[in-house]
C-alpha cells in the first residue's frame, strides 16, 4: 500500500487511451489520486488496475459519454463534490480531417458537444470550487489547429480555437487567485484520434508526428515552468509571444465610434 501523501485528486476525461491515459500514468506517478472518465469501461478498468499496481494511488473510474447530457451532468456533480479534487484535465475530444462539405452534420454537432460543451461545463463545475478552496489547476487540451483552422476539418479547427479562446479568458479572470489554467496545443500526435479522422496518420510526414509520451511529458514540463500556453513542437516560444502580442495590439484597434476611412464612401 502506498503511504505517500496524495498530491490531491485529478479528474481526467478521455482517459481510457492515448493522451488521457498517459496523463493518468504521469499524474499518478506524481502522487495524484485519480478519477478517470471515458466511455469504454473495459479500458478504464485495465488502466486503473495497472496504475494501482504501479503507483499504489487511489483510482476510481466513471463510465460516461460526454456527448450525452445525463452523463455529462453526472461527471459535473462528481467534480463539484470531490473535496480533494485540485486538477481537471479536459482531454476528451474527437476530430476529423474530412472537408466540411463532405462531413455529416450530426457528427459535427457531436464534435461540438464534446470538444466545446463538455469542456465548458466541466470547467464551470470546478472553477468556483477551486476558488472557494484556494487553489487548483485546469488543463485544457486544444490543438495546433486552433491557430491554423484551415489545416483539418473546419468544425474541428473551430472547436479547438474555442478551447484556446475560452482558456485565455478564464486565465485572465482567475489571474492572481491561485487557480492555474494551462492550454496545450499539440501538433500531430500518434494516437487513436486518427483511426476515425478520415486521414491515415501514415500519410503524414513522419517528422511531423510526435509520440504521446513526449507530448504529455512536454505538457507537464510546461505546466511546471508556469506556462499558460504550451506548444510542445514549437522550437522557440518567442514566436508564440509575438503571435500573442500581435493579438493584443489588434484588440486595441477593434472598436471605435466611426468606421475606418476606407469604408466612408462619397
Amino acid at each position: 500500500m502506498n503511504t505517500t501523501p496524495s498530491s490531491g485528486v485529478a479528474l481526467i476525461t478521455g482517459a481510457s487511451a492515448g493522451i488521457g491515459a498517459t496523463y493518468a500514468d504521469r499524474l499518478a506517478r506524481r502522487g495524484h489520486d485519480l478519477i478517470l472518465v471515458a466511455r469504454n469501461r473495459g479500458k478504464l478498468d485495465d488502466l486503473s488496475h495497472r496504475l494501482k499496481v504501479a503507483t499504489g494511488r487511489q483510482i476510481s473510474v466513471v463510465t460516461a459519454d460526454l456527448t450525452q447530457p445525463d452523463d455529462l451532468r453526472k461527471v459535473e456533480a462528481i467534480a463539484r463534490q470531490e473535496a480533494r479534487l485540485n486538477m481537471l484535465v479536459n482531454n476528451a475530444g474527437v476530430g476529423s480531417a474530412t472537408p466540411l462539405v463532405g462531413s455529416d452534420v450530426d457528427s459535427m454537432e457531436a464534435m461540438i458537444d464534446i470538444n466545446v460543451t463538455a469542456l465548458t461545463r466541466l470547467s464551470y463545475a470546478v472553477a468556483p470550487e477551486f476558488l472557494r478552496r484556494g487553489g487548483g489547476t485546469i488543463i485544457n487540451i486544444s490543438s495546433g489547429v486552433a491557430v491554423a483552422p484551415d489545416f483539418l476539418n473546419g468544425v474541428y479547427g473551430a472547436s479547438k480555437a474555442y478551447v484556446l479562446a475560452f482558456s485565455q479568458s478564464l486565465a485572465t479572470e482567475l489571474d492572481g487567485k491561485n487557480v492555474r489554467v494551462q492550454v496545450v496545443l499539440p501538433g500531430v500526435i500518434r494516437t487513436e484520434f486518427w483511426d476515425d479522422s478520415g486521414t491515415s496518420i501514415d500519410d503524414i510526414p513522419g517528422d511531423m508526428v510526435m509520440c504521446v509520451d513526449d507530448l504529455v511529458d512536454a505538457a507537464l514540463a510546461g505546466l511546471d515552468q508556469g506556462e499558460f500556453a504550451t506548444l510542445p513542437s514549437l522550437p522557440d516560444t518567442a514566436d508564440w509571444d509575438k503571435f500573442d502580442a500581435a493579438r493584443h495590439a489588434l484588440r486595441d484597434k477593434l472598436s471605435f465610434r466611426k468606421p475606418a476611412a476606407r469604408y466612408l464612401i462619397g
